[in-house]
């Protein structure tokens, strides 16, 4: 049954659909206990990597700021892997779980009548790919990618352009991210925001801004969308 009031929701989709991090289980034969940090440090490195790239207006997609983040990191933290090895990570980057509420929250809102989209850096036939092996595809009505557009989040012109593929004005459109940085550029570009905290101790970037909703995960996302209406 269909909310009174529907909305437009676009998902980050790293870090807040699926979960970079677990990329420390096929990361564990490599570097053991050190895994963990290391697939927090190519997360970080990739971020980087596609802000420095956006400032600097020398684009690549994201699956190449991927693959050099995935390089340094093993540099940074001296570990050989062959040309086969970091294939098979990159593989297992495309492959990534979702996280576990995810596909149900997704189609508790599918099911309220909100219209759902992807919005990503990553490249639109990758985030597909991705989304579709993590099964939450069917729930979305579109992906968006920023590779549209020859630059990166948080460039204003990205949130815009979510606002413009789904057919809605910016004040109308959510955009969902467990990253802070991420809503504080939706939030630049006129867009509403939910900040999805997953962990107590992640700290929302002091700018004297703050998100509309701060939500623990996507089934309270779900609950608070239905009080807010």
């Amino acid at each position: 049954m269909d909310d009174a009031h529907s909305h437009v929701i676009g998902f980050d989709v790293y870090g807040t659909l699926v979960d970079p991090i677990e990329l420390k289980v096929p990361l564990r034969q490599f570097v053991g206990d050190r895994a963990e940090r290391f697939a927090a440090l190519w997360r970080e490195k990739q971020i980087e990597y596609s802000f420095r790239r956006g400032l600097m207006r020398v684009y690549v997609d994201f699956d190449v700021c991927t693959r050099q983040a995935l390089q340094y990191t093993a540099l940074a933290l001296a570990v050989e892997l062959s040309n086969a090895d970091q294939r098979g990570l990159l593989a297992a980057y495309r492959n990534l779980a979702p996280f576990p509420e995810a596909r149900a929250a997704l189609e508790a809102l599918k099911r309220r009548g909100h219209r759902l989209f992807a919005f990503s850096n990553g490249v639109e036939a990758t985030v597909r790919a991705l989304l579709g092996h993590a099964g939450l595809a069917a729930y979305l009505d579109n992906v968006i990618s920023v590779d549209d557009l020859n630059t990166f989040k948080p460039d204003p012109a990205v949130y815009q352009y979510l606002a413009k593929r789904a057919g809605t004005p910016p004040e109308a459109t959510w955009l969902i991210s467990s990253n802070s940085w991420d809503v504080i550029g939706a939030q630049a570009a006129g867009l509403r925001t939910a900040w999805v905290q997953r962990q107590s101790t992640t700290v929302f970037d002091p700018w004297g801004t703050e998100p509309e909703l701060v939500v623990r995960n996507l089934t309270e996302l779900v609950e608070r969308l239905y009080r807010l209406g």
